[in-house]
């Protein structure tokens, strides 16, 4: 796999929970960073296929009016 180093400048408090990580995990520093960005990544395109689907929902006219929600809601009580 090819790699390519990407730099950020980071709280110092951030990259102290990352070195305790790290250290915790017995892992590199890379390694936890690395493991969060493709998590971020993941989370970002569900979110984003997440809202198409609304949009798709909302064209197709699979929507409730605010007192259908208020009702509903009402009801988990």
């Amino acid at each position: 796999m090819n790699t390519r180093t990407v730099t950020a400048h980071i709280p110092v408090e951030l990259a102290e929970q990352v070195d305790a990580y790290a250290s915790k995990l017995e892992r590199p520093r890379g390694w936890i960073v690395k493991q969060a960005l493709q998590d971020w990544i993941s989370l970002e395109e569900r979110r984003h296929q997440m809202m198409l689907e609304g949009f798709k929902d909302i064209a197709e006219g699979r929507v409730h009016d605010q007192e259908e929600i208020e009702a509903w809601a009402a009801g988990l009580e």
